[in-house]
């Protein structure tokens, strides 16, 4: 199965023949033609080029030193550049508004929905870093590292644990709600863990997308461990 991004290469490649061929083509006849459109056409080239390299430089070069503290993780120096922006601020809008950050109160939703809401965060987060283009960093800390730690280390582990125990017993009795569930106060507690854990890593990702004040747009949760400043060095 051919992908998006071989598709994407494959299409480059194929772009820059045609327009090398046709710039080989263009040449010879200026050649023909006369130096001095040559020249002229030899100057268009290089501006062409000059703008493409400002523009290279403006995305991977231009970089900043982020650090972030995430759980399990400590404090992590991230080399932070636009492509490292642009993914960690899709990260970041696709889980500020989830379940995942919002605290479930013991009398209040359902965990049905909160497990849901976490396999869509698991399923978006592993999609945009599939198709992101890969992002800079120091010593391999990038952006892709944290969302996999987020998946690997909070979201997997609670998900693997508790869907099937609750599938099993929305199974067993259908009919019955979720409070009667023997287990559901064990698994609102871990929920809340993951649920706190997870906002540490959406913090990450807004302060490496530059998003200011994030706690605003997470309804004004209290984040432990972050309490506003700059992170940059």
């Amino acid at each position: 199965m051919i992908t998006n991004r071989a598709m994407r290469r494959v299409s480059r490649v194929v772009v820059g023949a045609a327009v090398g061929g046709a710039a080989a083509w263009a040449l010879r006849l200026l050649d023909a033609a006369g130096r001095e459109y040559t020249f002229t056409f030899g100057g268009v080239v290089v501006g062409a080029l000059l703008a493409g390299a400002a523009d290279f430089y403006r995305r991977t070069v231009r970089l900043t030193e982020i650090r972030v503290s995430v759980p399990q993780l400590s404090e992590l120096t991230f080399v932070v550049n636009d492509d490292t922006r642009q993914v960690s601020w899709q990260l970041f809008v696709e889980s500020v508004t989830r379940i995942s950050t919002q605290r479930l109160n013991d009398d209040d939703g359902l965990i049905r929905e909160a497990l849901t809401s976490l396999y869509g965060l698991f399923a978006t987060t592993r999609d945009i870093r599939r198709t992101a283009r890969p992002s800079a960093g120091g010593n391999g800390i990038t952006v892709e590292y944290l969302a996999v730690n987020l998946l690997n280390r909070e979201l997997r582990p609670f998900l693997s644990k508790w869907h099937p125990r609750l599938r099993q017993y929305e199974t067993a009795f259908p009919n019955a709600p979720e409070a009667e569930w023997a287990d559901a106060a064990e698994c609102r507690r871990h929920l809340a863990l993951v649920q706190a854990h997870t906002r540490e890593y959406v913090m990450g990702f807004a302060r490496l997308a530059g998003v200011v004040d994030p706690e605003l747009m997470l309804g004004g949760i209290d984040v432990p461990g972050h309490d506003g400043g700059d992170t940059r060095s």
